[in-house]
């Protein structure tokens, strides 16, 4: 946008300059040719007077003597043809030359040509000018004089060489101040923008400063104020998801304490399945509560990471560098078991070579990896699950995949929303938070999270990160 604006307005200080520039040598084209016109139409005008004079006096030394200094002085030819007498020429100038006789017959006619063609810098040649004299009612003679146009066009072109200069300076102020004018109403929109990408991808933005025109103060203003409202509006309702989860753990405790006192006062059957239910209850609202303290904590993390990235790119770099192996066969290990309860085979592919790093923290890998594996034993059943991490490009990409039913294609995108579950999944206790745990976190470390149908049939859940750089090492 900036270079947009600067580009419009450069262009319409150059035309504007360009137009006073044309003006200003134009007039000064005219000025110098109207100057030399008075000039020599005066000096013509005085030997056709000179010349009048000789023919009514049949003397010719006096227009002679005048017009040989004048061509000493001025290096301009003078012709001065009487009708009684021989042709008096001075300055070099003949009668044979064709542009000087057809100047002397339109003279003869009584045509004079007293006007010069407007002046350019750049040319050569000389210009002729001409007229009649005698009484008014016959032609006596004809008087051409040659002008010589070098000097009024060396004139003109010290002339135009300082409007060049000083078109070039007032071009180049004018552009300075469209760039200042640039900077000053466009610096806020800039900074308006930064802060609404702030704002969508953190949920806060920092104050704006109040500069530029009176207009875009004011929507500074205005969007600051909107940005502190929403900020503290979505701050207060994640700390108020996070306090209530964890006040809802003590009553809750208190009240799992009350019914396994019950549970040893129940006497039938009837009784103790219905305490069964129950608890069975206490232990799912145990497990959403869990999973909402997650989420707002994975979300937490998320906005963290999306601010240093805005305002600080790159930043998520001030992660150490982990090697993601470790980390998967720590969370295998640990899921064998619940695996084997449900008839799974739990598979971790080999490591890579050379081994990978990439920029994430170590716990909350753990974490999204623990959290996929869980939802593909819950959901897989007897499926085989691999764990595996592999280099992709630039990427370092850890993949969660199974052999099981997988979700159909238009489910696939709707997998990492909040409380979302297949309609398939209905009998499966669950709260619908996993995924959506494992995208905040991935996006927190600069990752992301895909999630993809396996041929013939499963789910792949891949979990893409930057790769660190290994010093002292090459591909």
């Amino acid at each position: 946008m900036k270079r947009r604006v600067l580009g419009i307005l450069s262009l319409f200080a150059l035309v504007m300059v360009l137009a006073v520039s044309t003006a200003i040598l134009t007039s000064a084209g005219r000025e110098l040719t109207q100057e030399v016109q008075i000039n020599r139409v005066s000096g013509l005008n005085r030997f056709a007077q000179v010349a009048y004079d000789a023919s009514q006096s049949g003397d010719t030394t006096q227009l002679r003597r005048e017009m040989d200094r004048y061509s000493s002085l001025y290096g301009e030819g003078v012709i001065v043809r009487l009708q009684e007498a021989a042709t008096v020429q001075s300055g070099g100038l003949t009668p044979d030359r064709p542009d000087v006789r057809d100047a002397i017959s339109r003279a003869s006619l009584n045509l004079n040509d007293t006007t010069l063609e407007p002046l350019q810098p750049f040319g050569s040649g000389r210009a002729l000018i001409s007229r009649s004299f005698g009484s008014a009612s016959q032609v006596l003679g004809e008087a051409v004089l040659e002008v010589d146009l070098g000097p009024a066009r060396q004139k003109l072109r010290e002339r135009w060489l300082l409007v060049g200069l000083g078109a070039a300076g007032l071009s180049a102020v004018l552009l300075l101040g469209a760039l200042r004018a640039t900077g000053w109403v466009i610096r806020p929109v800039l900074r308006l923008n930064s802060a609404v990408a702030e704002l969508e991808a953190t949920g806060r933005a920092a104050r704006l400063p109040e500069a530029g025109p009176p207009e875009l103060k004011e929507l500074s203003r205005s969007f600051t104020k909107m940005a502190e409202t929403l900020s503290s509006s979505t701050e207060s309702q994640r700390r108020l998801i996070a306090d209530t989860s964890h006040q809802l753990r003590n009553p809750i405790g208190a009240l799992r304490l009350r019914i396994d006192l019950l549970q040893l006062e129940l006497r039938t059957d009837a009784e103790r399945a219905k305490a069964a239910g129950v608890v069975k209850e206490l232990e799912r609202v145990e497990e959403i509560l869990d999973d909402v303290l997650k989420l707002a904590t994975a979300e937490h993390r998320a906005s963290e990471g999306a601010a240093n990235e805005t305002l600080r790119p790159g930043a998520g770099g001030t992660v150490q560098p982990i090697d993601p192996y470790p980390v998967l066969q720590e969370e295998v290990d640990r899921a064998r078991p619940a695996a084997k309860s449900v008839g799974s085979s739990l598979v971790l592919a080999a490591p890579p070579e050379p081994p990978l790093e990439l920029r994430c923290s170590a716990a909350e890998l753990a974490q999204m990896v623990g959290e996929l594996i869980t939802n593909a034993i819950k959901y897989a059943p007897g499926a085989t699950i691999t764990v595996e991490a592999r280099p992709l490009g630039a990427s370092v990409v850890v993949e969660v995949s199974d052999d099981g039913p997988g979700l159909p294609p238009e489910e696939l995108g709707a997998a990492a929303t909040r409380f979302w579950r297949s309609p398939s999944h209905g009998n499966i206790r669950g709260t619908g938070l996993g995924m959506t745990i494992v995208d905040r976190l991935a996006g927190a470390n600069g990752g992301r999270l895909t999630l993809r149908g396996r041929d013939p049939h499963g789910l792949r859940a891949i979990l893409e990160f930057p790769a660190a750089a290994r010093e002292g090492w090459r591909p």
